[in-house]
């Protein structure tokens, strides 16, 4: 069986609640290997939430879909504040990036609580910006970017990254609507050990196949290498 757009692999697939420290009541889905443990776990972050963004948003819904399966991973995805989705809606109001520095706590609260390994903050548009600007303080193997616009992340917090040694990747598109390659090294440059992988012909949505299959790599060949490059294809 070829692995396309709305392929879901086998999973462990559980509706969970978050708690914010203000009150709040997220929802999301923990997605666990069927039959093993996870050697990582990706706590993703999705798009901004006043355009369209959730816990559905693609790259994120088809990580959950596929890489408990194809990469041993653990993906924990939720709807940050005031977001909508099939899921449910998740209390509260957007914040702008702000107040939900809580829903990003309630995040890597559940990781602790449940023991789960290795965990990867995977920030997408919007939610690079919540990475950048709450995930230092937090027990993280790393930090991915996809499609970072830095709009909302100050040169200030950006910086503060530098003097952290854990890895800092992100996923530039050649065609991004908010930061291109040129750009972004100038702006990286604040930090000397930040990765940018260039992805030529990328568009900041990462419409397609072609570049879901490359993104969802990149993601697995820094989390778990032994798992990359990605099989395109699943036992019938």
């Amino acid at each position: 069986m070829e692995i396309r757009g709305a392929t879901v692999l086998p999973a462990r697939r559980e509706e969970i609640e978050l708690r914010t420290s203000d009150g709040l009541t997220l929802v999301g889905e923990l997605a666990l290997p069927e039959t093993r443990d996870p050697v990582a776990t990706l706590v993703t972050l999705h798009p901004l939430p006043t355009h369209g963004g959730f816990m559905d948003s693609h790259i994120i819904r088809k990580a959950a879909a596929r890489l408990p399966a194809l990469a041993d991973l653990a993906v924990l995805r939720f709807n940050t504040r005031g977001t909508s989705s099939p899921r449910g809606t998740s209390e509260g109001e957007f914040g702008d990036g702000v107040t939900e520095r809580a829903d990003v706590d309630a995040a890597m609260a559940f990781v602790e609580e449940r023991g789960l390994p290795h965990p990867w903050l995977v920030g997408w548009s919007f939610g690079t910006e919540l990475t950048l600007k709450h995930g230092r303080g937090h027990d993280i193997e790393g930090a991915i970017l996809l499609s970072p616009p830095l709009r909302r992340t100050t040169p200030e917090e950006l910086a503060e990254w530098a003097g952290d040694p854990r890895p800092l990747v992100a996923l530039i598109p050649e065609f991004d609507d908010f930061l291109r390659p040129a750009e972004a090294r100038e702006k990286f440059a604040a930090v000397p050990h930040a990765r940018l992988i260039e992805v030529a012909g990328g568009k900041h949505l990462w419409v397609g196949e072609t570049q879901t299959r490359r993104v969802l790599d990149e993601i697995t060949a820094i989390v778990n290498p032994a798992a990359s490059p990605l099989p395109t294809e699943w036992p019938a």
